[in-house]
């Protein structure tokens, strides 16, 4: 299974904003640094906060809560599986981890924990909640496998990535 659409070496330097955007319900991400760059906006880890990518991301469509939007889930699968195999080396970048803690820890300190901001104030339903709360269990168990140096296509058994619509 393969989740990263290959592009060649010429186009994959060109990378624009719409090449990381969802694309009937498929997520395009061409390299791996592609992929960085668009964990850090899902994870408000980015400098640009001005881009619209920032408030549109996983965390963003958190705060202001303004529904779930599940093409955020695919595209945070999208992008640990464009970087999965910089993650199981001796080093890895700790601001890709921190973007990834940042999506599970705060994910569900909002919205999944009882006395989060979002379920305190009733905005969020019961149903969108366990839906939350399954993105970030399959967020953080695909991130612990690869990280535990297991095998990738192994830490995106559980996963069901979008089909393209016909």
């Amino acid at each position: 299974m393969r989740n990263v659409i290959g592009r060649s070496a010429a186009s994959a330097a060109s990378t624009t904003r719409e090449q990381l955007t969802p694309v009937h319900g498929i997520i395009v991400i061409v390299t791996p640094d592609a992929a960085r760059e668009l964990l850090m906006f899902h994870g408000y880890r980015h400098d640009d906060v001005h881009d619209p990518r920032m408030e549109q991301g996983f965390l963003g469509m958190l705060r202001p809560y303004r529904g779930l939007r599940e093409e955020n889930f695919h595209s945070v699968m999208t992008c640990l599986r464009a970087l999965a195999g910089s993650l199981q080396g001796e080093s890895v970048d700790q601001a890709v981890i921190g973007a990834l803690w940042g999506i599970c820890h705060l994910g569900r300190a909002w919205g999944v924990w009882p006395d989060g901001m979002l379920r305190r104030n009733n905005l969020i339903t019961p149903d969108d909640a366990t839906r939350l709360e399954e993105w970030i269990d399959q967020i953080s168990y695909s991130t612990f496998y690869i990280l535990d140096r297991g095998d990738v296509d192994d830490a995106f058994e559980h996963y069901v990535p979008p089909q393209p619509s016909a």
